[in-house]
């Protein structure tokens, strides 16, 4: 038996604030926002099992995110300006199952893999980007942000691709980064029963309050 959690997403409207949304008219919305409690982040690769015809997604998370974005207007327009998301890679643990294996085998080997003492976080770094009209009016839209990612001493060109909702002083994004751990000079783990495939999928689903 293996089990995979679903990816990661924007949570569900309350009832009560569905067609609702507090919309982000004058400069509302504006400024700088930090990630909040309750944000997470994690990799999703595939694994494949000696013996075993389909291949298995191993899916690790962590709690410890931290970052700041910061939205400007011009006019009617709103702008990603800036942002940073920090994670912590040494706290990730794996929340996928797979029967008659301890997973948390699996977060040891990775945490070598990335020489997490040496090189402690991954850092997203994100490039100025218009954001969709829908933005201002509390909708949840979808938007490509790139910018760059810094792993194992390493920094590459990547391109987010995010949902995000704003509503009041509180804020959602969630979405992936679509790479492949050899860009940033990390051998795929080695296990012995196991080959682990080199494309990785970050995720992160974030809430954001207003400073």
């Amino acid at each position: 038996m293996r089990t995979s959690p679903p990816s990661l997403a924007l949570a569900a409207p309350s009832p009560t604030a569905s067609g609702t949304a507090s919309p982000t008219s004058g400069t509302a919305g504006t400024g700088t926002w930090t990630i909040a409690s309750g944000s997470l982040a994690g990799y999703r690769v595939k694994e494949q099992f000696v013996g075993q015809s389909s291949s298995h997604e191993a899916v690790a998370r962590t709690s410890a995110v931290s970052g700041q974005a910061t939205i400007t207007q011009s006019g009617t327009t709103y702008q990603l300006s800036a942002a940073t998301i920090t994670v912590q890679l040494s706290s990730l643990a794996s929340v996928d199952s797979v029967a008659g294996y301890n997973v948390t085998n699996r977060d040891r080997i990775v945490q070598q893999s990335l020489d997490a003492s040496s090189f402690p976080t991954a850092v997203f770094v994100a490039k100025s980007v218009t954001l969709p009209a829908g933005a201002s009016a509390g909708q949840t839209v979808t938007v490509s942000v790139p910018g760059t990612l810094s792993i194992h001493g390493v920094t590459k060109d990547v391109t987010a691709s995010l949902q995000l909702r704003v509503s009041g002083s509180s804020a959602q994004i969630a979405g992936t980064i679509a790479t492949n751990m050899t860009d940033f000079g990390v051998n795929p783990p080695s296990i012995g029963f196991t080959t682990v495939q080199p494309a990785v999928t970050i995720e992160v689903s974030l809430n954001l309050t207003q400073s």
